[in-house]
């Protein structure tokens, strides 16, 4: 009889325990996320593309929707962006971060200043940074000139870029756990962060991520070898042809995880995802983004 007792008392309080998380909104599927999913992360993304900055296309409608998808989530999430000159100031109302601005990028032994400003996506609270330099940034196409030829510059934009978010991110006092990086420009982070700032403990436990896109791809400058070896970087493969997509096939190695951003990838990038020893997941939908930045 007491064994009989305990038993329907012991069903009740599971049935009244499982309709009071009902009443609340919590489902078993959100009870079993909330075991795979970590909560409250810092996520950097690293993109040289965000709709509705530029025309929407895949990478920058990808970021978009990641970064959102993020930050309604509950995660302290921010993206850095070059400042191109076709994103319009006072459309996105965009402003100057005083403290973050007035620093100075060596590139290739001259200094280049640095300016940051910040904008919310439109109709959020989330944080876009922008790095902007009139040198680099202000002319509106992004890489190629009217004859459809890459600037001649494209790689000091590229090292520019790089070491302007890793030097800003390093001055917010705001350490990412993880850090996920979207376009070719973007590729250079990490090269810097393995070599350049290799003994600099800052991102010591800061997860990297890389989405491959099918970009357009474009050459480099050959002098890109003598730029990099300034700041102690050497021995790339990337250097024996130098271009968007070779030193995005190279920073594969300086991840910790590479991940499709175009459900097919075509030619180099394909057939260096599909060679690399690197950890990799093909192409996911956003619903289960989260699930690549657990540790």
């Amino acid at each position: 009889m007491k064994f009989c007792l305990i038993t329907f008392l012991l069903k009740n309080i599971s049935f009244i325990f499982f309709v009071n998380l009902q009443n609340i909104g919590v489902s078993t599927q959100q009870i079993k996320k909330e075991n795979i999913i970590m909560p409250n992360q810092k996520i950097l993304y690293v993109t040289t593309a965000m709709y509705p900055y530029q025309e929407e296309d895949n990478l920058g409608a990808m970021v978009n929707k990641m970064a959102l998808k993020m930050y309604q989530d509950g995660n302290d999430v921010r993206v850095f962006m070059p400042r191109f000159g076709q994103i319009s100031e006072r459309k996105f109302q965009l402003h100057e971060v005083i403290r973050l601005s007035g620093m100075n990028v060596i590139i290739n032994d001259l200094d280049q200043p640095l300016i940051i400003k910040v904008a919310s996506l439109p109709g959020e609270r989330l944080q876009v940074y922008f790095i902007e330099n009139e040198e680099y940034f202000k002319r509106k196409p992004f890489y190629f000139d009217e004859d459809d030829k890459p600037f001649d510059d494209n790689d000091e934009r590229a090292i520019f870029f790089a070491r302007g978010v890793i030097e800003t991110i390093k001055k917010l006092n705001w350490v990412p756990d993880v850090i996920h990086l979207n376009g070719w420009m973007s590729s250079f982070v990490p090269i810097y962060l393995k070599t350049f700032y290799k003994n600099d403990n800052y991102f010591a436990d800061t997860k990297i991520v890389l989405s491959l896109y099918n970009e357009k791809d474009g050459k480099l400058h050959k002098q890109i070898e003598e730029k990099l070896k300034f700041d102690n970087i050497e021995e790339l493969s990337a250097f024996k042809k130098p271009s968007f997509h070779s030193f995005v096939a190279e920073s594969i190695n300086f991840v910790d995880l590479v991940v499709k951003g175009d459900e097919f990838l075509e030619g180099t990038l394909e057939k260096e995802f599909s060679k690399t020893k690197t950890s990799k997941l093909d192409y996911i939908e956003i619903e289960s983004l989260a699930t690549i930045y657990d540790k």
